[in-house]
């Protein structure tokens, strides 16, 4: 298996700290909104990867955390009027939902941020006795010239990488670099106790203190967007390789690049911003899924109606296929056998792995009968590991939004209209078909088995 590691800048054998159990956190959404388009992307693609490692190894554990303490939670929550628990729990159990409708699996750990406070303060602790914090006006920093390799994810020299940066530029700083391990809360802010006084953590150390605590000192795989290699990334090195006096915190940091929408980069100010709600309203979630996959993961990639519709297409085809070979059983397949499976192997080339697939269901569409059980099971074991394919091809072509004509109502019709052809009412029946038509549904009448007319109809993409 190979994996590009962006602390070395290649693609190296992935060689795990224990075989016999792999570690991989990814960081989660700060729940103050529904998540968008560019916060699904990382967890299609590590969901994608948790997949793959089940299939290579005995024991993985997949961890994805919430942010659920946030200057941005604090000013949605005074907004509305709530509490910052309101806000972060409603939203984190939206994102929860908006994910499981794109098919990621639930991670093994979802921990939350205030749920490790006593881990962040020891943390923060060992980190002033060691000599690489300071405390100062009731803040306290994380000074960054103690490490002598910071900077090495992010490929920046000390002097330069303020150059960009969002860094708090106050007197109490030592260097502008230094970044806060945790800050006072005034007034109605939220806070917690601690020996610096009442106040809150710092953004970057949750993580490292979380990862500590559930998967341990050094772990195989962070991941995330390419967005935080610095400085949150490059801050959680300096954090936990500082404060547990480990020369190795993350074997492998894999990124995944941006989305850039309809050609743009994705950004409040130009108000393009796709939230995954509002996409699936019109799209089946695994719509997303398949043109989040279409593309490699490292590469940035325009998300465009244009590539939601050509998702749609793709997977209207390969459901058509399986509609038309329900009768045939599939057979065992191993799928590390497959093409499409040895590309995930590569760098989790997802493009590949997709490509791959929808072969495999062309040659199913073309095969002899004898075939045909070797290569729907290929193509539904290629599919599990994409996470995709996961509806019976008749729910696929028949569901609907809250807006759409209901099946029962469809299904009458249908009734309704083979009767009427069944007594010669032909203008009746031809009128129940361009009624449907005109909403939306589609009718494909075909000879049943004992030889009469049957009809099976879907949505018209």
């Amino acid at each position: 298996m190979q994996l590009y590691n962006t602390q070395k800048r290649q693609k190296e054998t992935f060689n795990p700290i224990d075989p016999e159990h792999i570690r991989m956190y990814v960081c989660g959404p700060t729940v103050y909104n529904f998540v968008h388009i560019g916060n699904a992307r990382p967890a299609v693609v590590f969901d994608t990867l948790f997949r793959v490692l089940k299939k290579e190894f005995p024991k993985v554990t997949y961890a994805r955390n919430i942010t659920d303490i946030d200057d941005k939670i604090m000013k949605a929550a005074r907004e509305n009027g709530e509490t910052i628990a309101q806000v972060s729990e409603r939203y984190t159990e939206a994102y929860a939902e908006d994910m499981a409708s794109i098919n990621c699996l639930t991670p093994s750990i979802v921990p939350k941020a205030t749920e490790h406070l006593p881990e962040m303060i020891d943390m923060i602790e060992r980190l002033i006795a060691k000599g690489h914090a300071y405390e100062a006006e009731q803040h306290v920093l994380f000074d960054v010239r103690s490490m002598e390799n910071y900077g090495e994810l992010s490929n920046r020299k000390l002097e330069d990488m303020l150059d960009g940066a969002r860094v708090e530029v106050a007197d109490y700083k030592k260097y502008a670099g230094d970044f806060v391990l945790w800050k006072p809360s005034t007034g109605d802010e939220p806070g917690w106790e601690s020996p610096w006084g009442f106040g809150r953590p710092g953004w970057h150390l949750e993580c490292s203190a979380m990862i500590k605590k559930h998967l341990g000192e050094s772990i195989d795989i962070h991941g995330g967007g390419k967005d935080l290699i610095f400085p949150h990334h490059e801050n959680e090195i300096a954090q936990s390789c500082c404060a547990n006096d480990a020369d190795e915190y993350v074997r492998y940091w894999m990124h995944n690049g941006y989305i850039n929408i309809d050609g743009e980069k994705m950004s409040k100010s130009l108000g393009n911003f796709r939230l995954v709600r509002d996409l699936l309203k019109a799209y089946p979630g695994e719509v997303l899924r398949y043109g989040i996959l279409s593309a490699h993961y490292r590469s940035d990639m325009d998300f465009s109606q244009k590539l939601l519709e050509e998702s749609r297409d793709n997977l209207d085809y390969i459901y058509g296929v399986l509609r038309d070979e329900q009768a045939v059983q599939a057979s065992e397949c191993d799928v590390k056998n497959l093409a499409g499976y040895q590309a995930l192997l590569d760098d989790l080339n997802s493009r590949q792995a997709i490509t791959e697939m929808l072969a495999i269901a062309k040659r199913l569409k073309l095969a002899e009968a004898g075939d045909k059980a070797q290569l729907k099971g290929e193509l539904m074991a290629m599919a599990s590991v994409l996470g995709l394919l996961q509806q019976d091809p008749e729910q696929w072509f028949t569901q609907g939004g809250a807006d759409d004509l209901a099946a029962e109502v469809i299904e009458q019709l249908i009734a309704e209209r083979l009767q009427a052809r069944a007594d010669k009412n032909f203008a009746r029946a031809d009128e129940i078909r361009d009624d449907l038509k005109a909403q939306g549904v589609l009718l494909d009448d075909y000879r049943a088995e004992g030889g009469g007319i049957a009809t099976k109809w879907r949505r018209e993409s």
